[in-house]
């Protein structure tokens, strides 16, 4: 059997969604800017695909909802326009984030410090969020944006956009969310949060890789990120992506229709997953289920180091992922565990486990199975090794794994 429970980090493409993209590749393949009928023909599609990614957001009218590659461009959009419009060509020169944000917020916010800008990267909880009250002490009359996740890549939860936003509009600051974990998993209305840009990725809700948004609220300026065309009305310029815009409409549809119903069989599948691994002796779970996305589990084993355990699983076909990584000589914790306060040897142990509605339970099942099996015998090689002296050199922190699991 095999069993993927790494869909934090892609999604397989629902099958309707392929269906609905493949006329595009090789019978409508015009490009929509032409004025001649093979291009013009696409356009009823995209204005379909754009009304469902509305509609599955319930943006308004006034909105822009910009397609991009991806929600690291988007990110990365947002980031460094606020940086050309309000620091370089205005007098602010402060942006909040946190210390949990993706890769692509956090090096965007490294290279802005680079350009002078000061960024305040905010501490979490215990459960791994930021909370409202933290970053309104940290916003001045010099802060031009306040970037924060909507969900948790790693650890699933999700964060009080709507508290944080009061805040930022009462301000008069820009409020940017990063949506990637949320967008097709929970609930996101945008009439009930104020928030000014919202980034997200179709890939992340069972549509194609390369293809992303960004949310634009009354369609406020934004210097372009790219510059050549004039589509998206001059704000993101390049030949429209049609088959995978049209996949990425499709996908939201699909993903925001009966939502409460797909949450709710995912989330039986999780916490039957969570309580049967609970059962194993000197475990935890990062972050109450209620404030959770529905379909992960951040996981720590004290005295199983995170890349020998998924080794063992990818033996077991059982594809996961973790925040440690054994290169040459060094071995990394898990950065989110680190800041919500857990020790450096728990930070090495963290498994993220993430399921999609196309989980089985006979999948979950077979976890269960062969995750006990391979905490049973990674825990007998760790108290083996303990027992072993230090070669000459080796040093306490050092990462040992055998050559037959080092990879």
């Amino acid at each position: 059997m095999q069993v993927y429970l790494d869909n934090n980090a892609t999604t397989m493409c629902d099958p309707q969604v392929v269906e609905a993209m493949q006329p595009f590749f090789s019978e409508l393949y015009g490009n929509p800017s032409s004025l001649h009928k093979f291009g013009t023909a696409t356009h009823p599609y995209l204005k379909k695909a754009i009304d469902q990614v509305y509609t599955a957001l319930n943006a308004s009218d006034d909105d822009d909802i910009i397609f991009t590659s991806c929600a690291t461009e988007s990110n990365n959009w947002v980031l460094k326009s606020v940086f050309n419009d309000l620091i370089v060509g205005g007098d602010k020169d402060h942006i909040i984030t946190t210390e949990v944000e993706h890769p692509s917020v956090l090096s965007a916010c490294r290279w802005l410090e680079e350009q002078g800008v000061k960024v305040t990267y905010l501490p979490v909880n215990d459960q791994g969020i930021v909370e409202p009250h933290t970053v309104k002490s940290f916003i001045t009359d010099k802060t031009a944006l306040v970037s924060v996740m909507w969900a948790s890549n790693e650890t699933g939860m999700i964060f009080p956009i709507k508290e944080i936003g009061e805040i930022c509009k009462e301000k008069g600051v820009l409020f940017h969310s990063d949506g990637v974990q949320a967008v097709g998993k929970i609930p996101v209305d945008l009439q009930d949060v104020h928030v000014d840009f919202v980034s997200m990725s179709a890939h992340k809700f069972h549509g194609p890789k390369g293809i992303g948004a960004l949310y634009i609220k009354n369609s406020q300026p934004l210097s372009p990120l790219l510059h050549g065309g004039e589509q998206m009305g001059h704000r993101r310029s390049g030949t429209l992506n049609v088959p995978y815009i049209v996949g990425m409409g499709k996908a939201i549809e699909l993903a925001t229709t009966n939502m409460e119903e797909k949450m709710a069989s995912i989330r039986a599948k999780r916490d039957r997953l969570e309580d049967a691994l609970l059962e194993l002796s000197d475990t935890f779970v990062v972050g109450s289920r209620e404030n959770r996305t529905p379909n992960t589990i951040l996981i720590s084993i004290r005295g199983v180091e995170g890349e020998g355990m998924l080794w063992d699983l990818n033996n077991a076909m059982i594809g996961a992922s973790t925040g440690s990584a054994c290169a040459s000589e060094d071995l990394e914790a898990n950065t989110v565990m680190l800041a919500i306060g857990a020790d450096n040897e728990l930070a090495h142990t963290g498994i993220r486990l993430s399921l999609s509605r196309f989980t089985t339970d006979e999948e979950i099942d077979y976890t269960i199975e062969q995750f006990k099996k391979a905490v049973a015998r990674l825990r007998a090689i760790s108290s083996s090794f303990a027992k072993v002296q230090p070669t000459p050199g080796g040093e306490a922190g050092e990462c040992h794994i055998p050559h037959h699991m080092a990879h």
